[in-house]
């Protein structure tokens, strides 16, 4: 029909639909066929009450005028409540011989009474009734047979019965309305499903279309739907996920974008290096040695970047294994700073200890790795002839390690960053380190179920803070 849309029929609308009309068809079609059941059921019981009155009270006369033997009376009281057509009335004596009718005419036909459905079980003081086909045709006809008995003694048999063909006619117009009210139920109640299954269906095609922009890379869109249920809730997490997508789409980009700058500046030196010993430095013992260190230098640089690289891939992928030993948190930090201290040394750089003896779990050369990483950038950012703090200690059931410096400090702008990939408070510097060194000391530490802050005053120093789980006491 052109006024209904195309659906298609494996969609979610063509199923919601197909399911709200079986549910319909089925419903409706159960409470017609109960109401017609219903109805049939009580007109029998209502016809049959009715004969079964009308018999026990003509059983009566009927006796009365078998006890006179007034066969004249009996043949009178069939004539006066029978009618040929629709209503029989006929009464037998008690060797079961027809003493009146009424309808003589297609009586006469009957040859054996006793084959007559009733009749038998009368003649035996045994009431009988139902529906049954008349004597001489196939039509259905409700009959009730009854003993006549008078102070117990079996006088006769009475058997009416009545043509259930105007029931049949009016139970057929009955159900022709039932049934054209049904249809047009069915069809009402499919319009109005069409629309509540396209209400239902919509928002979920509207999602699965946001979800298949979101496969080919359209990120940060926005899904708008105002249903009120559970179906705002999910497309709230997809438009978080959305986010999410961009959030790490623009971080993918800046991340190939300061890889490739990262790789591309050591390998530009190395090269003008080597174009400059092929155009004739390599003839004067001083230049030559100068710009060999430069490739060193160069060399190196690369090869820290490429270890920082992967090391971080591995972390983030969290394919890294991490050896769980318990070891000694004091040990530790003993250990940093001694790997440090010539650098310190170099400097004017003084280190100031206070650090319990805490037990940990873990892996103690990727937690050394992270804290050489923070004394790293604490001591590029100090100033000559300043201290570097390093405490250590538990509160609530964790161990507490804090790492300040006396240097430059970092801006409230830098601050939120400052453990990004590649990002740098001082562009100066960059050339001196990956900038990779904060990001890879976090994820360690998360490795480590712990986390990682800074705090800091511009021009007064900075503090990081570690926070790890202590050891389980067994």
């Amino acid at each position: 029909m052109i006024w209904l849309p195309r659906i298609k029929l494996n969609s979610i609308h063509a199923r919601l639909l197909a399911t709200y009309l079986l549910l319909i068809t089925l419903g409706t079609s159960v409470m017609a066929g109960y109401i017609l059941w219903s109805f049939h059921a009580y007109f029998m019981r209502s016809r049959q009450t009715d004969l079964d009155n009308w018999t026990a009270a003509l059983s009566e006369s009927a006796a009365d005028a078998l006890e006179e033997k007034n066969l004249q009376r009996v043949e009178l009281l069939v004539k006066r409540y029978g009618a040929p057509q629709t209503v029989a009335l006929r009464i037998f004596n008690q060797h079961g011989r027809l003493l009146a009718t009424s309808d003589p005419r297609l009586d006469k036909q009957v040859k054996d009474w006793y084959k007559v459905t009733g009749v038998s079980e009368a003649l035996q003081n045994r009431p009988a009734q139902g529906v049954a086909k008349g004597i001489l045709s196939t039509e259905d006809r409700l009959y009730i047979a009854r003993p006549i008995v008078r102070n117990g003694q079996l006088l006769g048999v009475l058997r009416m019965s009545m043509t259930l063909d105007h029931l049949q006619r009016q139970f057929a117009r009955v159900i022709w309305s039932v049934l054209g009210t049904l249809a047009l139920t069915i069809l009402l109640c499919a319009l109005i499903s069409t629309r509540f299954a396209r209400s239902l269906s919509k928002p979920i095609e509207t999602m699965r279309n946001f979800a298949i922009r979101l496969g080919s890379g359209h990120f940060g869109d926005k899904l708008i739907i105002h249903e009120n249920n559970e179906l705002d809730q999910l497309a709230t997490e997809l438009n978080r996920m959305s986010e999410r997508l961009a959030s790490l789409d623009q971080e993918r980009r800046a991340f190939l974008a300061n890889v490739s700058h990262e790789l591309r500046t050591p390998i530009s030196n190395v090269q003008v290096t080597i174009d400059a010993l092929r155009s004739g430095a390599y003839e004067e013992p001083e230049l030559r040695d100068r710009f060999f260190q430069t490739i060193e230098n160069e060399i190196k640089r690369l090869s820290r970047l490429i270890h920082d690289l992967l090391d971080l891939g591995r972390l983030e992928a969290g394919i890294t294994q991490l050896e769980q030993q318990t070891f000694s948190l004091h040990g530790l930090i003993n250990r940093a700073v001694s790997a440090m201290e010539p650098r310190m040394q170099a400097i004017g750089v003084s280190v100031r200890l206070n650090v319990a003896d805490l037990q940990l779990q873990g892996d103690p050369e990727r937690l050394l790795q992270a804290i050489l990483n923070l004394l790293d950038n604490a001591i590029k950012h100090s100033v000559p002839d300043s201290l570097v703090f390093i405490s250590g200690y538990s509160e609530n059931k964790q161990a507490v390690i804090k790492i300040q410096d006396q240097g430059t400090g970092i801006s409230e702008g830098d601050l939120p960053r400052i453990f990004e990939q590649f990002y740098t408070t001082d562009p100066s510097r960059k050339g001196s380190s990956s900038g990779l060194g904060l990001a890879i000391a976090k994820r360690i530490v998360e490795a480590h179920q712990g986390s990682i802050t800074a705090n800091s005053v511009d021009g007064q120093g900075a503090t990081f803070i570690i926070c790890l789980p202590l050891k389980a006491h067994e």
